[in-house]
């Protein structure tokens, strides 16, 4: 049972990120959207049940939860701890094992393409630790002509400043130092 190290903000005023002191998954992000999308993972589908919850997502020692604008937090916190410390940590071997079974975006990052490897590690040197430490995450989807297709994860998924300032910033930062004729979409 992951004990709750952290409780923090986030830039999005309806995200929230718990930092654990043991993982619930090892290098692989899983993101739900909804309730129906935790279907087949006990961890979403419990803190959905909380109610008023509108996103999860974990990775590692962390787990990001996105309330509806229909609560506050001091109404939902105390109840979306019971179903975090109730989880059970995974294990390295049973990371490594969800990690083969994950495609789209892991997909990518395996990919062949010296431009998506040189995409991947200007990010996380420049971007990813710090949408992490906000509660979020960006994967790579592909890249296609000229056209680098991104997912934001987590708190980043719905905040505005994500579809707009840090996007701008993410294809300024590819342009210059990696090749000027990429655009940079979020899907």
């Amino acid at each position: 049972m992951p004990k709750i190290a952290d409780i923090q903000e986030t830039p999005n005023p309806n995200a929230v990120k718990f930092i654990l002191k043991e993982p619930v998954s090892h290098g692989t992000s899983h993101s739900f959207k909804d309730a129906e999308s935790a279907d087949g993972h006990p961890l979403a589908r419990s803190i959905f049940a909380v109610g008023e919850v509108a996103s999860v997502f974990f990775m590692d020692k962390m787990i990001t939860v996105e309330k509806t604008d229909n609560i506050d937090w001091d109404e939902i916190l105390p109840a979306l701890a019971v179903p975090i410390r109730a989880a059970e940590p995974v294990s390295s071997s049973n990371g490594a094992r969800a990690a083969t079974a994950v495609g789209g975006a892991i997909a990518a990052a395996a990919s062949d393409d010296p431009k998506i490897a040189e995409i991947n590690a200007l990010l996380d040197d420049r971007i990813r630790p710090y949408l992490a430490g906000d509660g979020g995450w960006l994967e790579v989807v592909g890249l296609e002509d000229s056209t680098l297709r991104i997912r934001y994860e987590g708190a980043c998924g719905t905040c505005p400043s994500s579809l707009t300032g840090t996007l701008m910033a993410i294809e300024n930062m590819i342009r210059d130092e990696i090749d000027p004729e990429i655009s940079v979409i979020a899907v």
